[in-house]
């Protein structure tokens, strides 16, 4: 019973860090490929071009259903909103570049809190880079 009350706590730590984990893994693709959608609708060739505003809607309509619900799985109150999603445009000509970044604070039960008390945040980024056409 002894043996049984000490290894079940580190047990139980590690199996929700290993489903943590992977809701992570998941969000963060998620939000590269939101930013690879919202790159693909900044460089397509068209008069006139999309501006910053409609490529931060496609980012966060990729990320949310119908409704308005968010894909991303969080355990905090954390919605991603403009001022988390970055566009650089090198320029306005062919062949120029276009960058969407992402950067979104990830909440989660049990890893947050650890590494919260380690000195940090969970922070997913995500860049993408394409070509205007």
């Amino acid at each position: 019973m002894v043996e049984l009350a000490i290894v079940l706590q580190i047990l139980l730590i590690v199996l929700f860090a290993i489903g943590e984990l992977g809701i992570a893994l998941y969000d963060k693709a998620m939000l590269t490929n939101a930013t690879r959608e919202g790159a693909r609708a900044g460089i397509v060739a068209q008069d006139p071009r999309v501006t910053d505003g409609e490529i931060k809607s496609v980012v966060k309509k990729y990320l949310q259903d119908e409704s308005g619900k968010d894909y991303l799985i969080t355990f905090g109150a954390d919605i991603l909103g403009d001022e988390d999603i970055t566009i650089t445009k090198a320029g306005s000509s062919f062949g120029s570049d276009l960058t969407v970044s992402v950067n979104y604070r990830y909440d989660s039960l049990v890893l947050s809190r650890l590494i919260s008390t380690l000195g940090g945040d969970i922070t997913l980024n995500a860049t993408t880079v394409m070509k205007l056409e």
